[in-house]
């Protein structure tokens, strides 16, 4: 049942125009920023050559565009996840699915994976621009692999969060707000901290990102992205529960 529901909400994503919009905005931008760091890392090629452990095309041009990307989808996610409850809530067909023979954590976790699919296929073009590089040069497999996975467990931290928000209102601008503003928030206590300030800095997923980053595979990092985002999703197991004995 989690699957049928996930390959019904991954076709719904694709049946709306805004979607199509937004990949083709999406798909300037990263070759946008792609193009920018590529001709910005040729201009310096004849300084790199001189120093000794020069860094690559790699850390050069792939590194900075995933964590470019990375902002980019703290400001995507929430205008695909605003619509996956809240939207259901507002066109009164929340009411028919919870009546139906398939329990909160199926309908939860299906939406989420259908929503997690799609934004694997923009993780996946992005990886595929990186690629390109391989035309003209060695590529760090290992470090485009450690990118790829973080901003795969950061992109699903956000869509865990955003579901949760979307399963709070009736309101998809709200739910989109919402989330924005919570990521928002956790990027400027990322952003804010001082290098003291531990505690604060682990509570953002822009901070635990930033090791992936740099292609270092932490425990730690993958166990915070992991409990990040189930928390919020049984969260919004426990909120659609309620709707469905409280009405």
């Amino acid at each position: 049942m989690i699957l049928t529901i996930a390959r019904k909400e991954f076709r719904s994503l694709f049946a709306t125009p805004s979607t199509w919009l937004i990949l083709g905005a999406l798909q300037f931008i990263f070759a946008w920023f792609f193009l920018a760091r590529l001709d910005a890392f040729l201009q310096v090629q004849t300084q790199l050559a001189q120093l000794a452990n020069a860094p690559g095309a790699t850390q050069a041009v792939a590194a900075p565009l995933f964590g470019t990307i990375a902002l980019i989808m703290m400001m995507l996610v929430p205008a695909f996840t605003m619509r996956l409850i809240a939207e259901e809530r507002r066109n009164q067909t929340l009411t028919l699915l919870l009546t139906a023979p398939v329990s909160s954590m199926h309908i939860v976790l299906g939406k989420y994976l259908g929503l997690l699919l799609f934004l694997l296929l923009i993780i996946a073009d992005c990886a595929l621009l990186v690629l390109v590089l391989t035309a003209g040069t060695q590529l760090d497999t290992g470090l485009v692999l450690s990118n790829a996975l973080g901003l795969l467990l950061l992109t699903a931290s956000y869509a865990a969060l955003g579901l949760y928000v979307s399963a709070l209102t009736a309101q998809p601008v709200v739910a989109a707000i919402a989330t924005l503003a919570a990521l928002f928030g956790l990027w400027l206590v990322e952003v804010s901290a001082v290098d003291s300030d531990h505690a604060w800095r682990a509570l953002a997923p822009t901070g635990h990102f930033q090791s992936f980053n740099s292609g270092l595979l932490n425990s730690a990092d993958l166990v915070y992205f992991v409990l990040f985002s189930a928390a919020f999703l049984l969260l919004a197991i426990r909120r659609v529960h309620n709707n469905r004995i409280y009405g």
